[in-house]
């Protein structure tokens, strides 16, 4: 029998997250068996148009599909009349069993259909309605918790987070994810929110789990996936106001190098 696995991709965008993923949907398969890894999920941004191709050929190639979907969460109401509310934030939902996969379709739906003229996104109430056989991965340091804390908001995250506790009972994971930047062991949301993702999993007793934003294969395509970024944005590669940004590190590492980056957090690995 093969050796069991130690860590396998929770978080992977194709070339279905349009003008953001660099991953062929019918390659990732292959990659997961040539890193040993027996499943992987397919999270693409607010679209689910992966999701047979994938699960099709990964089937084929002995690779254990999860069905899920990356969505943007309108997590928190305007503070104030006439202000703005905080923009979305992503989670990812992975179905668990029939029922969550029924729910992932309907989820999928109300992003396009309940929205009006705002980008897709789905809502708390959305959620509530279509929680049941989903499992709920936080969205690390730029999901609705992570960003709740880079605010200074502990205490609205700590209750966002027991929300989605009781929504998701036994199926939720507080995600981590670490990318190392030229001069930091991770991006500076990451290391700002961190201690504070630690300490609602273990003050909530709520599972940890690490993952690797995936947006291309290898580290060698950063600056081509870049430059992509830089098209969905209508923004130049070498401009100097704030323009988004990945890192090198958003490609689809192996066991051996997620295994050392979260030596210090086995059961985030094993989970």
């Amino acid at each position: 029998m093969p050796p069991a696995p130690r860590f396998i991709h929770l978080r992977v965008h194709s070339a279905y997250s349009l003008l953001e993923g660099a991953i062929i949907a019918k390659k990732l398969p292959a990659m997961c068996v040539a890193g040993g890894m027996p499943a992987v999920a397919l999270t693409d941004s607010n679209s689910m148009f992966g999701a047979l191709e994938f699960s099709e050929i990964a089937s084929d190639a002995g690779v254990q599909p999860i069905i899920a979907c990356q969505f943007d969460l309108a997590y928190e109401a305007a503070s104030q009349p006439g202000e703005k509310p905080p923009a979305p934030r992503p989670i990812v939902l992975l179905a668990q069993n029939e029922a969550g996969w029924k729910n992932l379709l309907k989820l999928n739906s109300a992003l396009y259909l309940e929205c009006g003229n705002a980008a897709p996104h789905i809502t708390l109430a959305h959620l509530n309605a279509h929680a049941e056989g989903l499992i709920c991965l936080t969205g690390g340091a730029l999901g609705p918790i992570g960003q709740l804390l880079q605010d200074n908001h502990a205490a609205k995250a700590r209750l966002l987070t027991e929300h989605f506790k009781s929504l998701f009972p036994g199926r939720l994971y507080i995600e981590l994810q670490r990318h190392p930047t030229a001069d930091s062991r991770r991006a500076e949301a990451e290391a700002l929110t961190e201690p504070g993702l630690v300490e609602l999993a273990y003050g909530l007793d709520i599972p940890l789990v690490a993952t690797n934003d995936v947006y291309f294969p290898k580290r060698e395509m950063y600056e081509a996936h870049d430059a992509l970024i830089c098209i969905a944005d209508g923004a130049y590669v070498d401009q100097q106001t704030p323009r988004r940004r990945l890192t090198p590190e958003h490609y689809f590492k192996s066991q051996d190098e997620m295994c050392a980056l979260f030596n210090d957090l086995p059961e985030a690995l094993e989970n």
